[in-house]
């Protein structure tokens, strides 16, 4: 789809690889003149940038809109503080890291496997990802045993790494903020480079046309179910990278409120675009922040009347409206430098 005959990268593909380098180079100079505060609301915007790239996979590529991806991100978060809260080693963190993720991806194969090969496609999967997302927050809400229930799980320990000689403890402002731009990075990146080639034309022909894709010989459940459960183990991986930071977990961070945000996020940024989920996310992040400080119960208002107003007004996302305004700009740019040949002239 973005390959050309020799395998070389296209205009559109260096577009959007410069985009994603000046982004990063700005980031990684932000901590310069940022503040404690601003830090912060950045690193907590590509923790939920990771997790808008999780749906944007799984939405924005394969047609497929899990309204319960929120329940993943939980199932991280959960894993994350269970395991390094209970054991008392160095790498604890890690272990609980790969605990969330593998809970996740397991649910994801047990739940994915019983309803794509089942043939549950459009609204009907949205209900039933809508009642995991219910399900795994009721969990998390009445296991109060194992989860903590209402008061959730506090002093989370942050993430270290001891290997022989070699320690080191992501516990800074500015290590913390590093660790969520690199993770970001790379999870961006590698997506985009798969979907980039052959993988991305077998999503496009899924999304568009499911009953065509196999009839061509794709098998469509087992690619969809292969992109749930890597959609389900970034989702594990943000919330438990996000339960490391904060040092808390509670039964919100798996509900419904979270998984609507996330797909705003998404919305917002462009569906389809990967960079443009985590714009979105940090965009909608600062807004919810600045609205919070006003009124915290203000918020869901503020974000169901968001939410219809860039179904109607943007429903194709900030980043391809901003692409669209450059191609006019550059239209125009070479229109007025165009210089008409003298017609008088042999």
């Amino acid at each position: 789809m973005n390959l050309n005959r020799q395998g070389y990268l296209n205009r559109e593909d260096k577009t959007w690889l410069t985009l994603v380098g000046i982004i990063f180079t700005c980031l990684c100079l932000y901590p310069i003149w940022a503040s404690t505060y601003g830090l912060y609301v950045i690193r907590d915007g590509l923790i939920f940038g990771i997790f808008a790239i999780s749906l944007d996979f799984m939405y924005g590529r394969a047609g497929m809109l899990n309204w319960g991806q929120a329940a993943f991100f939980g199932i991280g978060a959960y894993g994350m503080a269970i395991v390094s809260l209970a054991l008392k080693h160095p790498n604890a963190g890690l272990l609980g890291l790969l605990t969330g993720m593998i809970c996740a991806a397991t649910v994801a194969l047990v739940v994915g496997g019983f309803l794509i090969y089942a043939g549950v496609r459009g609204p009907y999967f949205v209900i039933m990802t809508i009642a995991l997302t219910l399900v795994v927050s009721q969990l998390a809400m009445s296991w109060s045993s194992f989860t903590g229930g209402d008061a959730g799980l506090v002093g989370v320990p942050p993430i270290r790494l001891k290997l022989s000689n070699f320690y080191y403890s992501f516990d800074s402002d500015l290590a913390t903020y590093f660790l969520s731009l690199m993770l970001a990075t790379t999870v961006l990146l590698t997506l985009w480079f798969v979907c980039r080639g052959n993988y991305g034309k077998i999503l496009s022909a899924i999304e568009n046309d499911e009953i065509r894709a196999q009839t061509l010989g794709i098998n469509t459940n087992l690619h969809i179910l292969v992109v749930f459960i890597v959609s389900a183990i970034l989702a594990a991986l943000s919330g438990a990278i996000f339960a490391s930071f904060s040092g808390f977990v509670a039964p919100d961070i798996a509900g419904i409120i979270l998984s609507t945000e996330v797909i705003l996020w998404v919305m917002v940024g462009g569906r389809g675009t990967f960079i443009g989920p985590v714009l979105g996310a940090i965009l909608i992040m600062k807004i919810q922040q600045e609205i919070s400080s006003v009124s915290t119960s203000l918020w869901p208002f503020v974000l169901g009347i968001f939410f219809v107003i860039i179904v109607f007004v943007l429903p194709n996302g900030l980043l391809p409206l901003i692409r669209r305004i450059i191609l006019r700009l550059g239209e125009k740019t070479r229109t007025f430098g165009y210089s008409k040949p003298d017609a008088t002239r042999d």
